[in-house]
């Protein structure tokens, strides 16, 4: 039986996608395992190579990682504590009422949200938390970079991103979100990274994939030169932060 279609940006650079994507801050983590009624078991979805399931792991008994993409699942470390299993958002393959916390991290705008959030509601135990997480585009250290690297993402790849990445620059603050709403704050996103870590990090984006498919070269091949003078030196580490939004929901309360 052939399986229905999701979007899928991102097997084709799912080694770039494990190894230059940020690893989200385990105060996070933290939060929402304080909040959820218990801590025997989350779902993340849309877990790509398992970037935020590390972190759940780290504070729930066991995790379930899903994701619809196999090529991304093949790039996650094993870990003791997470089962990765390559399945749809829209198709949970879990019990009714056995989820104490599901995440979404920066996943959310692919989603069929209406039947996405029916099966959050029916594995959902009686007041799980439900958090969707995204970050935005992020800053360098020094306003002077910040120029180069806004025009890139606002000018150069305008015409190149999915009809979806409004949801991101907006914090998902416009998705329909029909659940019990609990205001956090969430921590920061940020890393050291050079000039080299930065680049490969921008190369995972899907505009990037595209501009380069439309173009016949890579955009952002152009842009490394411009800025590799600029940085100073490319071994040099500054400091990216990314604005991280957090929607959370009590899902199926008492």
């Amino acid at each position: 039986m052939e399986q229905p279609h999701f979007k899928d940006y991102f097997s084709q650079q799912s080694q770039d996608y494990a190894l230059f994507r940020p690893h989200y801050p385990d105060m996070l983590g933290k939060i929402l395992s304080e909040l959820s009624p218990d801590i025997q078991l989350a779902l993340d979805v849309g877990c790509g190579s398992g970037q935020f399931s590390e972190v759940l792991a780290n504070y729930f008994d066991q995790v379930i990682a899903i994701d619809g993409s196999a090529e991304q699942l093949a790039q996650a470390k094993p870990h003791s504590k997470i089962q990765y299993l390559q399945a749809r958002a829209e198709d949970i393959p879990l019990a009714d009422q056995s989820v104490d916390l599901i995440s979404v991290a920066q996943t959310a705008h692919w989603l069929d949200l209406d039947k996405f959030y029916a099966e959050v509601q029916r594995i959902a135990k009686p007041n799980a938390i439900l958090a969707l997480i995204t970050y935005g585009v992020f800053n360098v250290d020094e306003e002077h970079l910040n120029h180069y690297f806004r025009h890139f993402y606002e000018v150069t790849l305008a015409s190149y991103w999915p009809p979806e990445r409004p949801h991101v620059d907006e914090g998902y603050q416009n998705l329909i979100f029909p659940f019990e709403e609990i205001s956090i704050s969430p921590p920061v996103l940020q890393v050291e990274w050079n000039f080299y870590q930065l680049i490969g990090y921008m190369s995972t984006w899907s505009a990037v994939k595209a501009a380069t498919k439309a173009l016949g070269h890579n955009p952002l091949n152009i842009l490394a030169d411009t800025m590799l003078s600029e940085w100073e030196d490319p071994e040099l580490p500054r400091v990216i932060r990314w604005p991280l939004s957090v929607r959370v929901g009590r899902v199926n309360p008492d």
